[in-house]
């Protein structure tokens, strides 16, 4: 894996997963897939270009927590990418009136398997107040993230 990036502003993490792209790709670009290795019940639905996808964070101790995001690219086969509110895990705070931030996963192809990049950008513009907290989390958050979509992909999730 990849270190994060000396930006203040962007968040990237790569890992190569032993399986062909098409693989890793429905473990992106399906919601239920994507949520059994993010760590998300998601509602029923379906990731589509300006789809709004919603559900409950099921890793312990967030289960209060309901995740959102909203799908912007997906070019089938290389990219998925949404916004979200980077670590709004406070259920009495309202962040509806804050900037998201963009998350975007490419896919490549390698002598090994798949090349798996997520990067997470726009920070910079996030609240001062809890700028800091929300990108070192997802800094960890992100390096789980990758070995989880590893994990899922190769069956051991």
């Amino acid at each position: 894996m990849t270190a994060p990036d000396a930006s203040t502003d962007r968040i990237e993490k790569s890992i190569v997963v032993r399986a062909p792209r098409g693989r890793v790709w429905r473990a992106l670009s399906d919601a239920a897939e994507f949520g059994a290795w993010f760590g998300v019940d998601f509602d029923p639905a379906s990731f589509a270009p300006g789809a709004t996808v919603r559900g409950r964070i099921t890793h312990p101790g967030y289960e209060h927590i309901t995740m959102e995001i909203v799908i912007e690219r997906m070019v089938e086969g290389r990219l998925l990418s949404y916004r979200w509110h980077p670590y709004a895990v406070d259920p009495a705070a309202d962040y509806s009136k804050e900037p998201t931030t963009l998350v975007t996963f490419e896919l490549h192809d390698a002598p090994e398997g798949t090349l798996v990049t997520v990067v997470e950008s726009g920070f910079d513009r996030i609240p001062l107040h809890r700028r800091a907290e929300a990108f070192r989390m997802n800094v960890q958050g992100w390096a789980g993230q990758m070995r989880n979509i590893e994990a899922h992909v190769a069956g051991r999730h």
